[in-house]
């Protein structure tokens, strides 16, 4: 099968392998990297359904925390491998083959300082309209995993008052929080993200913190189009149309 080799975005020096027949990095991982905020006290990061691994590489210039990626899929975690070693990052980031129903069990409880995850988005039933190719069937629907079932493996992993990041379909935002909050998950931060000003929003992300107190930050919306392109903090995520004299720009992610 035909692989390429691409930049990732506009990060100088990050490379991502990808192949066509696959699911590959989207919008959607690219926004939950930049909304996640790791803390200086943030030591250990766990990536559930990390694909070819996008997540833990831009988490890698926000952290230096040791970073762990999740992936079923035999050969899409051979490819995420890859990727952590052709930008030489094998001493932060370590990426596994195993399935996430269950993982906890190969870690202690409360292990982890941060969990972020890009879930498939939509439900699968015997009627579902499916792509017939296996790896973007089980990145998209819910084959394999539940959201349920993530929420659960995470809320034995995570310490108190740590958070779970995930991007989800807008559309299934109330019961993303009813299923968060009946695992006494409280909701930090949403932001709803919109293809452009007028429409709909299609996408949330969302920050969880287990058994946190209350008080949700709700954010500015995100628009990702003008009628030009893309929006200025779009092109400020992918780090495009940035000025290299501006240090701030350059230590952005650092």
């Amino acid at each position: 099968m035909v692989e390429v080799i691409n930049d990732l975005l506009g990060y100088e020096g990050l490379k991502i392998i990808q192949r066509p027949d696959m699911f590959n990095f989207s919008l959607d991982s690219t926004l939950l990297a930049d909304f996640v905020k790791p803390l200086a006290k943030t030591k250990k990061i766990l990536d559930l359904g990390t694909g070819n691994a996008p997540i833990p590489l831009f988490l890698s210039l926000k952290t230096n925390a040791k970073i762990i990626g999740v992936e079923i899929q035999k050969d899409v975690y051979e490819i995420a491998k890859r990727n952590i070693a052709i930008n030489n990052l094998e001493n932060q980031i370590e990426i596994i083959n195993d399935d996430i129903k269950g993982i906890h069990k190969k870690y202690e409880n409360s292990e982890f300082d941060l969990i972020t995850c890009n879930p498939p988005f939509f439900k699968y039933k015997e009627t579902s309209n499916v792509n017939k190719n296996d790896y973007k069937t089980i990145a998209r629907h819910e084959v394999l995993i539940t959201l349920e079932d993530i929420i659960k493996e995470a809320k034995r992993l995570l310490k108190t008052r740590s958070s779970l990041c995930m991007v989800h379909r807008t559309e299934r935002v109330i019961e993303i929080i009813n299923l968060l909050t009946k695992h006494n998950f409280s909701i930090k931060r949403l932001r709803f993200v919109y293809p452009k000003q007028g429409d709909e929003s299609n996408i949330v992300l969302i920050e969880a913190s287990n058994n946190g107190n209350s008080g949700l930050k709700l954010l500015e919306p995100l628009y990702v189009h003008t009628n030009n392109g893309y929006t200025d903090e779009i092109k400020r995520i992918f780090n495009y149309g940035k000025d290299e004299s501006d240090e701030t720009t350059k230590k952005l992610y650092k």
